[in-house]
């Protein structure tokens, strides 16, 4: 059997992050209902304590009111994309599940529990989104997981695609290869000490004609550190640091700049003139990788609901 591996929090932040929009209004929460199970999915039940739960947070999340045989669809559909998930090893554990609820939270600008006091004023379990956040980070890692080689786009079918809708497909733009160095100062260090490494790399700096010379100057040097070559292009770069590394001479190292790290530059190995993805291309090509998972999603949901036993009571 194949195990598939769990795409990083980050990953499944991103994907649950825009799709609640918390409103706190006045007034408690209402008692909540004695539970009864009204379906069985392949052995276990959706309450309709579940039920009332998940219609709560679909009203937070659309500010829509979505029909009770929609919301036990919906419920079911997690139940067996999680069984399906746990056959191929995609099991999160609750520290994953409740990371993606913190990063749920910062983005909105709030704490966990501040998120979680939100949820609880209109009468919604932080429970019932953390379910919810579990079956969207299961599947999402089996679906692109079991299915990468069919879902892969290919380029002349984006080129062919940006082609017709009239637009350029490449833009100019420039490769560097970069080699960052930091020169290490202590965390609650005196400003003395930190001005005083900046001088120092003022002075590496004068004398850095090569990224030959940065190895050999940075590698000996005590408390401080300088990193593989990286290359990058244009679209990679922050705009200022791209500034910056097309007024530096090649060989030579960017000015410092003081970090939580210390005092931290960059040497230039080579810049050349390449060819870039326009934005446009980009946004052709993530469309067309949309459209195929959706295709695939779907039709994979369907064979294993197909397979599934769900008792309606």
């Amino acid at each position: 059997m194949t195990t598939i591996k769990l795409l990083p929090c980050r990953f499944w932040s991103l994907i649950a992050g825009g799709a609640v929009a918390l409103a706190v209004l006045a007034g408690g929460a209402s008692p909540l209902q004695a539970q009864s199970v009204a379906v069985m999915v392949n052995g276990e039940p959706i309450t309709t304590l579940d039920i009332e739960q998940r219609t709560k947070l679909n009203f937070l999340t659309t500010r829509k009111q979505m029909p009770r045989k929609e919301v036990i669809e919906e419920l079911i559909d997690e139940k067996v994309k999680i069984k399906e998930a746990k056959r191929f090893g995609v099991d999160p554990t609750a520290s994953d599940i409740d990371q993606a609820f913190a990063g749920m939270s910062q983005r909105m600008r709030i704490s966990p529990e501040q998120l979680t006091k939100s949820l609880e004023s209109q009468g919604v379990r932080p429970e019932t989104l953390k379910a919810r956040l579990k079956a969207e980070m299961v599947w999402g890692s089996l679906v692109r997981g079991r299915f990468k080689e069919s879902l892969q786009v290919g380029e002349k079918d984006v080129a062919d695609a940006a082609q017709q809708s009239g637009e350029a497909t490449q833009a100019d733009a420039f490769e560097y290869r970069l080699q960052p160095i930091v020169l290490i100062v202590p965390r609650g260090s005196a400003p003395s000490a930190i001005d005083l490494r900046r001088k120092e790399a003022e002075s590496l700096r004068e004398r850095v004609q090569s990224c030959e010379q940065a190895n050999s100057y940075f590698k000996s040097m005590q408390n401080a550190a300088i990193r593989g070559i990286v290359t990058k292009t244009s679209a990679d770069i922050p705009g200022p640091l791209r500034e910056l590394l097309d007024k530096t001479p090649i060989g030579r190292l960017t000015p410092p700049e003081i970090t939580k790290q210390g005092v931290e530059m960059v040497a230039l190995c080579d810049r050349k003139p390449t060819k870039i993805d326009t934005p446009k291309k980009r946004e052709i090509r993530e469309k067309m990788y949309t459209q195929k998972y959706e295709a695939k999603s779907k039709a994979y949901l369907a064979d294993i609901r197909k397979a599934a036993m769900i008792e309606y009571r």
